[in-house]
């Protein structure tokens, strides 16, 4: 079984390109710095991992991800090596993502924005389909939302 699941913050912006063809495809690489639950005198106090992902998750990471974003990711670890200019082997490891997403709120990250932004989508500010005249409730600070009393009859589920 090759399954690997990290939990890191982008060390640059994404890369992406569009595969060529009829349907093109969106090729995603980033960085994820993951730092080390043990640090040792002299130790790096983080690993650094190459990731991929295609697709909608590589749209996603377009769209909506940026340096020093916190990410939780799942994929599986995938042999990159190469012959570099001078005929010497070089080895290493890129992870192909399958899964990803936000591992911190907008909030938390510390910047006001995360990395990401709401474009003018219902998503998120409490518009179920009810009074779309109300605005939604401020933030108490820690990435949750409150919400107002009377709002049970506006929420789709109960």
């Amino acid at each position: 079984m090759n399954k690997v699941i990290l939990m890191g913050r982008l060390t640059r912006d994404p890369e992406v390109r569009y595969s060529q063809g009829a349907t093109p495809t969106a090729v995603a690489r980033f960085s994820v710095a993951v730092d080390r639950r043990f640090k040792r005198d002299g130790e790096p106090d983080a690993d650094f991992f190459n990731c991929t992902c295609f697709g909608k998750q590589g749209e996603f990471v377009e769209k909506y991800l940026r340096k020093g974003t916190k990410v939780v990711l799942s994929g599986r670890i995938q042999n990159d090596n190469y012959t570099n200019k001078d005929g010497q082997q070089v080895y290493s490891v890129r992870i192909m993502v399958d899964e990803i997403e936000f591992a911190e709120s907008k909030n938390a990250a510390g910047n006001g924005d995360g990395g990401y932004s709401n474009n003018g989508s219902n998503y998120g500010n409490n518009n179920y389909g009810g009074n779309r005249s109300q605005a939604a409730p401020s933030g108490a600070g820690d990435g949750f939302m409150n919400i107002p009393d009377g709002i049970d009859e506006e929420l789709p589920f109960n």
